[in-house]
């Protein structure tokens, strides 16, 4: 797939400038909770965009922003189960989507970080010495601390997947 025009181009509509700015802005809250910034406008600019996936090269023209920079934030939203890659048969270029649930897909990928920390954690238990009784109780506080909200995250889902449920059935009648 090559760069859809009103992309590529410096013709841009006012739908697609309102698009930008509502990219910019939630780059900017995105920021305000101690995120980059780049991240927030990519974030931004998928889940508002109308085409199904979006190219590295398109995200860089239309937020003004480097190849490189693109990259690595994409990789951390892929990582972070924010944004998926798209695989366009035939084409060697890096396209991303976001699921119609961005925050609900976002909630399962973040259980995979706690138990990489709950490890972690574990793994630090292993290291203290007799006398560590400190730093025990603080790992061992942790360690079941993530325990907990992995166990809790898939309730949440759970909750959450049933919110979805009665609202689309509420719209339909």
């Amino acid at each position: 797939m090559t760069s859809t025009p009103d992309l590529a181009t410096s013709v841009v509509t006012d739908a697609e400038q309102a698009k930008r700015d509502f990219a910019e802005d939630f780059g900017l809250f995105w920021e305000s909770t101690g995120a980059p910034r780049m991240e927030g406008r990519i974030l931004g600019y998928v889940i508002i965009m109308d085409r199904p996936y979006v190219s590295s090269a398109d995200l860089a023209t239309v937020l003004n922003a480097s190849a490189g920079s693109v990259s690595m934030v994409t990789r951390r939203l892929v990582e972070a189960g924010f944004i998926k890659r798209h695989a366009v048969p035939g084409d060697r270029s890096h396209y991303f989507r976001a699921d119609s649930d961005v925050w609900g897909s976002w909630l399962a990928g973040e259980r995979k970080f706690l138990e990489k920390e709950r490890e972690l954690l574990e793994r630090g238990l292993g290291v203290l010495g007799p006398g560590d009784d400190d730093a025990r109780q603080r790992l061992i506080n942790g360690r079941d601390y993530m325990t907990w909200i992995i166990s809790y995250h898939r309730k949440m889902l759970a909750d959450w997947e049933a919110v979805k449920a009665e609202r689309d059935s509420a719209a339909t009648t």
